[in-house]
């Protein structure tokens, strides 16, 4: 792994780079406008970086199905019955081996313009990854930008098969698709017709989706025969692993430093054990990040997987999430690293992403200071990545109601839509915040502040030690609303706190015996707390710090972060 902690900048592009603030409501391309590559410019890139960020995961790269295509160009209309929203979802592929062309100023020459942007964030020293989204595509999907030697996905399929090893979809024979009469209501002058059905994206073989499936995709077909006791099919290698292999090559010859894996575990992991160490014999260096959310597959999507990371979403995400909402206790972030069994420092951690509730909605925590202990405890609990998502750190609410989407926490994929708070820091492409209200100034500043800490040698490479089984039944310790925690290497030893609570904190945190020794700090020895906020520093002996430990005041919504010395 890295010597250098990845802290990831998630990024959409065609809401990032959207200048317009007077949205309409499910507005078209040219009434609500879009985000292009060119958006992303150097001086963009270059306040990103000020961030700490190293990677930037640009979200909806690859062609997905848009309702309003570029006759102009070979991009045909899509069908809206089988779309979401105006601009559809960057997770209905319509061509792997093409971009987006609404990110394009112009659309014939938009992959030039999107290798462009990856040469603008190389330059500017950071990192470029992009979804890979192998489960599902589009119902329309078509390439025109494939390699000749591959036919099209279900080109050559035996339709008349439920399930055959070398048909790249599964289908639903002698049946016509039935969309709900919830979609087709929403264009009742338009018809899709679709025979025989295909399964859909989200492992349903019926034809007969619902407007809360993923009605848009189909299945993809691994080999895995899903209605017959999911007997796997994988020698030879089924035409849709060979395909796939090609698509990741692909894009890694274009210069992409990673994947973000859509949807990992629904595809078998023979898979991705497969496909990485195929792609890594040419591009060893490239990342793979697995969205993945069932924590009983952790152990083998990494070790047989072969990953490099995994979503920590139904651990510390939801954790954090109950804690910063006072729906838990801050003790309970022990059990997220315990259940672990040793892979933290394979997860992802993030408090924002496209698919969860933003943290300044009020579905989440209505005030975004709330979330910086929680900020602060997902960079430093262990050495793995760290995720922001574009606008967090702007408060935005994500509460607008802009078409396909509504007024649910979440920024719209779907719609042509704008950042209302980051556009106050973009001004207008000149990045300079300066409409940002003094409150986001110091949110914004707040993410530095704690972003600076994560190469710190004992952060970046560090162990892990807990130290809430000596405090949590402390009485001068709350454990409801504060956790601490070690980390350190041989030559920096550092002690984090945060509180959860709308209150200051007066407490004595106890740093046992025990951790000393696994620290290999000498006794009977002074030890020097420095706080690295602040730069003060506070002198305490071994035996009173495991006795009677550290008197400390931490203010509401605030960590503490002190290196030892001896």
């Amino acid at each position: 792994m890295s010597t250098k902690k990845p802290i990831i900048y998630q990024l959409f592009p065609r809401l990032f780079g959207n200048k317009n603030t007077k949205a309409v409501f499910n507005g078209s391309r040219s009434e609500n406008g879009t985000g292009k590559f060119n958006d992303i410019s150097n001086i963009a890139l270059q306040e990103i970086k000020k961030l700490g960020i190293t990677h930037i995961w640009y979200t909806g790269i690859i062609e997905h199905a848009i309702v309003e295509g570029y006759p102009d160009a070979g991009i045909s209309h899509g069908n809206p019955l089988v779309i979401k929203g105006k601009a559809g979802s960057p997770y209905a592929i319509k061509d792997y081996y093409d971009v987006n062309p609404d990110l394009a100023l112009d659309v014939n020459q938009r992959m030039k313009e999107f290798q462009n942007l990856v040469t603008r964030t190389h330059k500017n020293d950071m990192k470029v990854i992009i979804d890979f989204v192998p489960n599902h595509l589009a119902r329309e999907y078509h390439s025109d930008a494939k390699p000749e030697e591959f036919s099209d996905f279900g080109a050559n399929d035996d339709s008349s098969k439920a399930f055959s090893a070398t048909n790249n979809f599964y289908y639903l024979a002698h049946e016509h698709l039935h969309l709900s009469d919830e979609i087709r209501n929403r264009f009742p002058d338009m018809d899709y017709q679709e025979y025989p059905a295909k399964a859909t994206g989200n492992d349903l073989f019926t034809a007969h989706p619902q407007l809360n499936d993923w009605y848009e995709t189909v299945k993809l077909n691994y080999g895995v025969d899903y209605q017959n006791g999911h007997d796997t099919h994988f020698q030879p290698i089924p035409d849709t692993w060979l395909k796939m292999k090609d698509v990741l090559l692909y894009w890694a010859k274009k210069g992409i430093d990673g994947f973000r894996c859509d949807m990992a575990e629904m595809v078998p992991v023979e898979f991705w054990h497969w496909v990485i160490t195929e792609i890594k014999a040419e591009f060893p260096s490239i990342l793979f990040i697995a969205e993945v959310y069932n924590p009983y597959l952790y152990d083998t999507y990494i070790k047989n997987g072969k990953f490099d990371y995994l979503y920590d979403k139904v651990g510390l995400y939801d954790t954090l999430k109950g804690i910063i909402r006072g729906e838990r206790a801050a003790r309970d972030i022990s059990q997220c690293w315990q259940s672990l069994n040793n892979l933290d420092a394979y997860m992802l951690r993030f408090l924002e992403n496209h698919d969860e509730q933003r943290i300044a909605s009020p579905y989440f925590a209505s005030d975004p200071i709330k979330a910086l202990p929680g900020i602060m405890l997902s960079l430093c609990l262990h050495r793995g990545p760290f995720m922001i998502y574009s606008g967090q750190e702007f408060a935005e609410t994500g509460m607008e109601i802009s078409g396909y989407s509504g007024a649910d926490g979440r920024s719209s994929i779907f719609d042509y839509w704008n950042l209302p708070e980051h556009q106050k820091w973009m001004n207008d492409g000149q990045f300079d915040g300066k409409l940002l209200s003094d409150a986001q100034k110091n949110l914004l500043q707040a993410y530095q502040d704690i972003l600076k800490f994560a190469q710190l040698p004992a952060i970046t490479n560090g162990e892990f030690y807990d130290i809430m089984w000596q405090n949590t039944d402390f009485a001068t310790f709350n454990s409801d609303k504060v956790y601490a925690f070690l980390r350190h290497t041989a030559t920096q030893k550092l002690l984090i706190i945060c509180n959860f609570d709308a209150f200051t904190q007066h407490l004595q945190v106890k740093i046992p015996m025990h951790a000393l020794e696994t620290m290999e700090i000498p006794r009977p020895v002074d030890l020097h707390f420095t706080n690295l906020q602040s730069n003060t520093e506070t002198k305490i002996t071994c035996d009173e710090i495991a006795t009677n430990g550290i008197d400390l005041s931490i203010p509401a919504y605030q960590y503490l972060l002190f290196e030892i010395k001896y």
